[in-house]
Order: C-alpha cells, then sequence, then structure tokens
C-alpha cells in the first residue's frame, strides 16, 4: 500500500482510527434503472496523525466529482434554515454591516443564509461548487460562482476587487483536500479589518457520542478546536473567539481575522476550549484508539434493536436520506428486509434509492398511507424537527427511532 500523508503536516500517516469498510460515495443516490448496474466501493478509512493529531480520510483521486452534482439542499430543513437566519442578524449588528458591506460565502449550497443578507440590501456573493445546487441559488437572485475554492479562485477574485468584510463557511472545512490552500486563500480575500466565521462538527462531540456516521467520503477531516487553531494560525489567520452549538451533533462556530489585526482579542472561550480539549486527552494517540471498539458495539446494538422488531413482526421505515444515513445502514448492513423504505422532502432525492442499502427514497406522506409500527431518524441531528412532522404515527402508536449515541425509542 502506498504511503499516505498527512494534508496538513505531511507527515506519514500510520494510526488508523477506524475502519468502516468498503463503502459507496455517500451522495450517489441511485435512479431505478442504475440498480441494475455494478456500483463502485472505496475503502473509508479514518486516521490520525501522530505529529499534529489531525484526524481525516484520505482523498479519492476523483474527489471533484463528488462536489459536481450535488444532493443536498440545505433549505429543506427548518432547523438549519432558523440558525441561518439568526446567524445572519447577529452578524449583521456585529459588524456593523450595510449596503456598502460584501459578504462572501464559501459552499453557498442553494442560497439558504445569503438571502437573509441580501434581503437587508447587503451586496452577497456565493462559492459554490455544485452547478445544480448553485443554479437554485441564482434562480433566487443570489450572485453565485461555480467553482472551487482556493487560493487560485482567492487571487482572481482578489484582482477583481473581491474583498470580503464577512466571510462565510459553513460544514465546508471538512470537505476541503488541500487544507492549507484552501485557508490561504480566506486570508487573501479578507479585508484588513474584516472577520471570517467557520461552523464545522465538533471532533470532541463525533468520538464522545459515537458519531460515526459523521464520517464518509467527502468529509476528509474531522477537526479537534485546537487543530482548526493551528491550521488557521500557519496560514496567517488567528481564531479569537469560538461557540459552541448542538447543530450536526455539536458543531464548533470559530471567529477569524488577519493575524496582524490588532483590533481582535483573543476570548477566554478560545483558550478554556483548547485547554479543556488537550486535558481530555486529544493530543495523545492513545485516546483514539478506543472509538473503533465504541462503534463496533453501537453497530450490534442498532442491529440486536432492529432485528427483534421484525421478528416480533412489526414494520420499520426511515425518515431521511442524509450522507450519514447511508453510512450507518452501509457499515451496519441494514437493507429493505429491516427499513422498508425511507422518505424525505426533498424532492431531489424522490423516486431514487440508497446507495449501497438500495432502499428506496418515497415522498413524506408514504408513511401515512403505510402506517409503519416505528420511524427510524437517519438524520438524528435534527430529531425534534422530525418527531414534530410526523407526530401524526402516534395516532396508530408509532413510535421514533434514534440510533445515535445509542438506539433509543421514543414515543
Amino acid at each position: 500500500m502506498p504511503e499516505i500523508n498527512c494534508r496538513y503536516c505531511n507527515k506519514p500517516l500510520k494510526d488508523l482510527l477506524i475502519s468502516l469498510g468498503s463503502m459507496p460515495l455517500a451522495n450517489s443516490y441511485l435512479s431505478k434503472e442504475q440498480l441494475a448496474m455494478d456500483e463502485s466501493f472505496f475503502p473509508l478509512e479514518v486516521y490520525v496523525c501522530e505529529d499534529c493529531f489531525l484526524v481525516q480520510v484520505p482523498a479519492l483521486a476523483d474527489y471533484k466529482s463528488i462536489f459536481s452534482d450535488y444532493a443536498y439542499f440545505s433549505s429543506f430543513s427548518d432547523t438549519w434554515l432558523k440558525h441561518a437566519s439568526d446567524y445572519a442578524a447577529k452578524m449583521i449588528r456585529y459588524c456593523g454591516l450595510d449596503k456598502r458591506s460584501y459578504v462572501v460565502e464559501i459552499a453557498s449550497n442553494d442560497g439558504y443564509l445569503l438571502q437573509y443578507f441580501s434581503g437587508k440590501g447587503i451586496r452577497v456573493l456565493g462559492i459554490e461548487p455544485a452547478q445544480n445546487v448553485a443554479k437554485v441559488a441564482v434562480s433566487k437572485g443570489i450572485p453565485t460562482e461555480t467553482v472551487f475554492f482556493g487560493t487560485k479562485t482567492a487571487k482572481k477574485m482578489a484582482g477583481e476587487g473581491k474583498y470580503a468584510d464577512l466571510l462565510i463557511g459553513n460544514n465546508v472545512l471538512a470537505h476541503v483536500p488541500d487544507l492549507n490552500d484552501f485557508v490561504s486563500g480566506l486570508k487573501i480575500i479578507l479585508k484588513p479589518g474584516g472577520v471570517i466565521t467557520m461552523e464545522f462538527p465538533h471532533l470532541m462531540k463525533l468520538i464522545e457520542n459515537t458519531q460515526f456516521d459523521t464520517i464518509y467520503h467527502e468529509h476528509f477531516s474531522y477537526f479537534s478546536f485546537f487543530m482548526a487553531q493551528d491550521v488557521f494560525l500557519s496560514n496567517g489567520l488567528k481564531i479569537f473567539d469560538v461557540e459552541e452549538f448542538s447543530t450536526h451533533g455539536g458543531s464548533l462556530r470559530i471567529y477569524a481575522g488577519h493575524t496582524e489585526d490588532g483590533t481582535k482579542n483573543v476570548s477566554d472561550a478560545v483558550i478554556k476550549l483548547r485547554d479543556r480539549e488537550i486535558s481530555l486527552g486529544y493530543k495523545d494517540i492513545n485516546y483514539y484508539l478506543g472509538f473503533a471498539k465504541k462503534v463496533a458495539k453501537l453497530k450490534r446494538d442498532i442491529l440486536a434493536l432492529l432485528n427483534e422488531i421484525k421478528a416480533q413482526g412489526k414494520t420499520v421505515v426511515g425518515y431521511g436520506a442524509p450522507a450519514k444515513g447511508n453510512t450507518l445502514l452501509n457499515y451496519c448492513r441494514i437493507t429493505p428486509d429491516l427499513i422498508k423504505y425511507t422518505v424525505d422532502r426533498s424532492p431531489h432525492k424522490q423516486g431514487h434509492y440508497l446507495p449501497g442499502s438500495h432502499i428506496s427514497i418515497e415522498p413524506v406522506d408514504m408513511i401515512k398511507k403505510t402506517r409503519p409500527d416505528y420511524v427510524f431518524i437517519l438524520p438524528w441531528n435534527i430529531k425534534d424537527e422530525i418527531m414534530e412532522q410526523v407526530g401524526y404515527i402516534r395516532d396508530w402508536g408509532g413510535r421514533f427511532i434514534v440510533p445515535i449515541p445509542e438506539p433509543q425509542i421514543y414515543s
């Protein structure tokens, strides 16, 4: 096997955190015709660098194809839209944004966030590599460039005078194979005195709550706070504040600016979170090595519950068709004999099949038609929203299953 090097410090990767086996690409949803064709599977292996402690999945050679036509549209989650709206209102006040300001979002998806700035008359620009998703944003009146972001794109933008007062990246940092190039690009287009905010799932929560399903091929890196801080600092940016959120099972929002910007003092939250991670062992390679055993136990527990329900002659269907759900289903080898179908609000996914498991994706009202005994919530991070949406299953005694951090049944 050829040597694999860390995407941050370039040291050889030797320590395997976990192998989840061979997996299809998590967003490669299948048409009915494709079910009869050969499906591509790739090893899904996660390493931790013993030098810098970046947790990472080696990038596939053709990684750009993953993002060229993308199945995830942010606007189909009410919870996420509220999070975006609240963020926009806060940052308009925090940065004193007005019609003279310029807000740039990287991985802007379907305009779910920039619409809240544009609606206030603030100039915006989205950068979104997936053409199908960017097209939706443009139809909403959100200017969007369809390109991958890095220093090449940043230099082009700088040459056109496109410098950001506020530079945003939500759930994009994990998707970046060339980490240093990406963060260097942020510095290039950030105005002097400007602010960067980035949100990403917190590695601490992934490990503590056994969130193995957030691991898939398009998530190249998994960040502790101190690791993100080191990456930014080595590329001329300082993280001066941090917030913790429950989104995506536990996320961080970091605030960064130029290292030479003396107007931004490092907060106590930054110091405390870095110290907390180090005290818990996130700079000790041995801390990471028990994760695989926890995941294997969780797999056994999920399968035991589903097989028990099947033995009782009761039915289980899924809710949602998220990428994380495909990791869970394929790792646990769950097929339609255990979960008959799943539903999703996105018409872009309905009528297709989940990769690997070949579970069909139906409209949400299929639940009312078939009256299942259990609804297995695949996007467990928005379980409250889902339980409210399809709470009517309680009318016939239906119950919910939430698989992470351990399988639980909710009435």
